[in-house]
């Protein structure tokens, strides 16, 4: 343990000498306050807030993981290179061990940085409010959308159902020899099911749409003081002329009105609001909507003598508090945590066979990849047939070995939107990428490595 210590400090002292880490380290220093005095966002608070912090975490991810990926391709190759390695590998010490030292120190090195640039971020985000004069109604909704952590539940779709619609159309179309020509039948069956999916999303006018909402358990839901809140985004076939459209909506237990005679015990409130198109929208209302056994129920009019075309609410789903804005952003930053660890293991492991050069191109195309890994898995899975054996066994395998940094391992995936990182997901989230991944690329460069001849002998 204490040759390991001795090349984690000896990491961290090259480390520091690097003309990189003091550029990332002034940039940070530099451009994060500048950029809360600067961001102004859609003019509100809110906006503010969202666009300061989002790209604040962005930068602070991208600065890092760049450091990261140099540092950690640097340190050994440069060793191999200055042949200083030599002074370390005749003295009583593993090669796994200096690989260990190697990434301890590299982890050591981000745990400062990230709680420094992370502190300073959220220190210019708490000073936001008190340095905007803002009314009292953007502060509240800022309170209330930002300065929080909420878990939302999307209301249920059966695919299965769907899909088997989609199937039968398929094939009614087939045998009446109705299919595109040119066009593949998985590319057929694609765009069916999204057919089928839309039906169930549009309300036409004059038609209602209903979505109901099991085991919503919220604290405190009598409680005048606490709300929840309905997050949606409107699609429309055809544009209205101002890009408006009426949302009449009804929230509550809507169960009470199949029958007439029957009291009505829990509140139902109703919602009426002229909101743009392609924008996403909140409103909130008293928890008391929800019943005691947890149900809930959203419903949606689309008033014909207001509105003239099919409205598609999407990404419908409802919000509750169940946390502090800090204890999800530490969340947020343990996210970080985890992928940089893995860009240190990664590019340590590589550090073990390939050049400085060659190594750091692997790790930032592998760093590339993760920002981007969601978007080449639907895009490969949307190719032809004779592709799908090559995919599953292959490239899927490659792929799901490589990073994830886009979507839901997204810092600001949480933060701008005030959504809770559950703590059983960034739990999985280490154990996959962490003690899976990167463990496996680190045995392997401690494999290779340890049947590496460094120099020959000279006789």
């Amino acid at each position: 343990m204490h040759s390991v210590w001795a090349v984690t400090r000896n990491t961290v002292a090259q480390a520091i000498r690097m003309r990189v880490a003091i550029v990332v380290f002034l940039l940070l220093l530099i451009l994060l306050p500048l950029m809360s005095m600067v961001m102004t966002g859609d003019g509100t608070l809110l906006g503010k807030l969202q666009t300061f912090t989002s790209y604040g975490l962005g930068l602070i991810s991208f600065l890092m993981s760049i450091l990261t990926i140099a540092i950690s391709t640097y340190t050994l190759s440069n060793d191999i290179k200055r042949k200083s390695i030599f002074l370390v590998l005749t003295k009583p010490i593993h090669r796994f061990e200096l690989l260990l030292g190697k990434l301890l120190g590299i982890i050591l090195i981000n745990a400062v940085l990230l709680t420094l640039f992370g502190g300073i971020l959220y220190g210019c985000t708490m000073l936001i409010p008190r340095m905007t004069d803002a009314p009292g109604d953007q502060t509240m909704r800022a309170e209330f959308e930002f300065f929080t952590s909420r878990v939302g539940i999307k209301p249920e779709m059966d695919y299965e159902v769907l899909y088997q619609k989609a199937q039968e159309r398929f094939e009614a179309m087939r045998d009446a020899d109705q299919l595109p020509e040119g066009m593949s039948a998985s590319r057929v069956m694609g765009q069916l099911r999204g057919q089928e999916i839309m039906k169930v999303k549009s309300v036409a006018p004059g038609q209602a749409k209903e979505w109901r909402f099991d085991n919503v358990r919220v604290k405190n839901a009598q409680d005048p003081d606490t709300v929840i809140f309905i997050r949606y985004k409107y699609a429309v076939t055809v544009p209205p002329p101002n890009e408006q459209v009426l949302g009449m909506w009804r929230i509550g237990d809507l169960r009470q009105f199949t029958n007439e005679s029957q009291e009505i015990v829990t509140p139902v409130y109703r919602m009426e609001m002229e909101e743009a198109t392609r924008t996403m929208h909140e409103f909130a209302v008293p928890a008391a909507a929800i019943t005691e056994d947890g149900f809930l129920a959203l419903g949606f009019f689309n008033n014909p003598a207001v509105n003239r075309t099919t409205i598609i609410p999407e990404e419908l789903e409802i919000l509750y508090k169940t946390g502090t804005y800090t204890e999800n952003y530490i969340r947020v930053l343990l996210l970080m945590m985890i992928q940089l660890i893995f860009l240190a293991t990664l590019g340590v492991s590589l550090s073990t066979w390939l050049s400085f050069p060659v190594a750091i191109l692997v790790n930032i195309a592998v760093y590339f990849t993760g920002l981007i890994n969601f978007f080449i898995m639907s895009a490969i899975e949307g190719i032809g047939e004779i592709f799908a054996v090559f995919y599953v066994f292959v490239i899927k395998p490659i792929l799901w070995l490589l990073p994830h940094f886009d979507q839901m391992y997204q810092p600001s995936w949480y933060i701008v939107d005030g959504k809770t990182l559950p703590l059983s997901f960034l739990l999985m989230t280490f154990g996959v990428t962490v003690c899976v991944k990167a463990l496996l690329f680190l045995l392997a460069g401690m494999f290779i490595f340890s049947r590496r001849e460094i120099a020959k002998a000279a006789v």
